[in-house]
């Protein structure tokens, strides 16, 4: 971890502790999540209870008081902050697994969708499929191979009846923002490593007065600032690489609750859609009506 890197988790887990302060044992728990954020983002919680000198229940109350239900959650927030600094190479040696490396990646993406389950707010999802319903227009900026994520939501949301755009490229994304008004809405993806132009498109798009949503699994305080609502989504996968899977399941709720909003109007939008399918002859088979 650079150490630009380590003050950023410092000031993150800073900026949590409330104003009244911590008790002595309560600050030995920061001090340990702050100084070993490695070891404290594999490690059990009785592993951080015995590097700080107090018993387990000590360090859940820590989670809690910093604004988490408890250690499960502060730490998957802090090993996606502790991985986002680190380079490739790095990573890779991290999720290093003994066995079938393909088996561990599935292994893992069921247990990032148990523990999203678990800790997903539904709420958020409504207020995200709604708010896009609510648009005049909505932009999704997503990169890299996040786009598998926003390109999922973007032609769902298009094929429900809503106009919604994906954009990855940054001179589109530039030319896209200087577009946005009052009664758009933005939603930014990003895990692992965060682009500054998605920072940058957050910032301007609530500046000109569009809706604002993140999807991530870290709540950088540069999109978290400009955002409505942060959706934290566990990202971590095996090797090199995040997992898409939990974001793409978050997109696939969005859409889900999106298609409810006007059930009447994305009857029409699929009919239009599938006499256009048929029109150039996209699928091998044509459906019979019903």
């Amino acid at each position: 971890m650079t150490e630009g890197t380590a003050r950023d988790v410092e000031t993150w887990l800073r900026a949590r502790v409330p104003e009244r302060g911590m008790r002595a044992k309560g600050a030995a728990v920061l001090e340990v999540l702050v100084t070993q954020p490695r070891r404290a983002s594999y490690g059990s919680a009785a592993e951080t209870a015995e590097l700080a000198g107090v018993n387990v229940a000590t360090v859940s109350r820590t989670a809690q008081l910093l604004g988490f239900s408890g250690w499960s959650e502060l730490q998957q927030e802090l090993r996606a902050r502790y991985l986002a600094s680190l380079s490739a190479p790095d990573v890779a040696a991290a999720h290093h697994t003994e066995g079938d490396p393909g088996s561990a990646s599935l292994r893992r993406d069921l247990d990032s969708l148990a523990v999203l389950t678990r800790r997903l707010d539904t709420q958020l999802i409504r207020t995200v499929a709604e708010a896009i319903a609510r648009a005049r227009r909505t932009l999704i900026v997503a990169h890299g191979s996040y786009v598998a994520v926003g390109s999922a939501l973007g032609h769902n949301a298009r094929l429900a009846g809503y106009d919604a755009a994906v954009v990855r490229d940054d001179a589109d994304l530039a030319n896209s923002i200087s577009r946005v008004e009052p009664g758009d809405v933005l939603v930014a993806i990003s895990f692992w490593r965060l682009y500054q132009s998605t920072v940058t498109a957050a910032e301007e798009a609530h500046h000109r007065g569009a809706r604002v949503f993140v999807l991530t699994d870290a709540a950088s305080p540069a999109l978290a600032g400009a955002a409505e609502q942060v959706v934290l989504i566990p990202a971590e996968g095996v090797g090199f690489f995040p997992s898409l899977v939990p974001g793409l399941a978050v997109a696939q709720a969005i859409a889900a609750h999106l298609s409810t909003v006007d059930p009447e109007r994305t009857r029409r939008a699929v009919e239009a859609a599938e006499a256009q399918w048929s029109r150039f002859g996209l699928l091998h088979r044509t459906p019979r009506r019903g």
